[in-house]
């Protein structure tokens, strides 16, 4: 199996179309979305809060150039409104994650479930074989946690990681116990670290 970063080198640009989405790798154009992203409280409150100017412009620097970043476009006024990426999981070697950030005004309308479910089915389709894909947010996250069920994944575990109860999700079926094994040990063994 390749590596994630490889298998997407392989598969992207990649832009992909739902009813009311456009999903189109982020340009140097997205800066003042990322930024706004970044920086609002609300969106940001189970991620780990706002993130600094310097964290920020990093990011902005880096999206245009990061295969499986996507900006979500709303298609009836072609407004971006927020971000999908797919990438390698920092957790555990091999193993992909996703990743979305709408902006509070796209909220409660089903976009974000709409955008995940177009980048699950993507990775599935472009990437047979590509490795586990996983998503987590913290417990606390009910929004999140919905809209990641209502689109088949399911919760495989559970684990405090930047002191927050976190839960993992993967697709339906899409989990054996040796990645799961894995992610437990790196996840206990980053704590103990941690605790030092």
């Amino acid at each position: 199996m390749d590596s994630v970063d490889t298998a997407l080198d392989r598969v992207w640009p990649a832009e992909l179309r739902t009813d009311r989405l456009l999903l189109r790798p982020v340009t140097r154009e997205d800066g003042s979305l990322v930024s706004e992203l970044l920086t609002d409280g609300r969106v940001r409150a189970h991620l780990g809060g706002s993130v600094t100017e310097d964290r920020g412009a990093a990011r902005q620097a880096a999206y245009p150039t990061t295969a499986g970043a996507w900006t979500v476009v709303r298609v009836a006024d072609q407004r971006p409104i927020g971000l999908v990426t797919i990438g390698a999981d920092h957790r555990c070697e091999g193993r992909v994650e996703l990743s979305c950030q709408l902006l509070p005004a796209a909220w409660g309308e089903g976009l974000g479930r709409e955008a995940v479910a177009a980048a699950v089915s993507w990775w599935t389709d472009a990437v047979p074989g590509g490795g586990p894909l996983v998503a987590v947010t913290q417990k606390a996250n009910s929004a999140s946690c919905r809209m990641l069920e209502a689109i088949g994944m399911t919760v495989v575990d559970e684990l405090d990681d930047h002191g927050a109860r976190q839960c993992l999700y993967t697709p339906a079926g899409d989990q054996d116990d040796s990645d799961l094994r894995w992610f437990r040990l790196l996840a206990a063994r980053r704590d103990a670290v941690e605790r030092r």
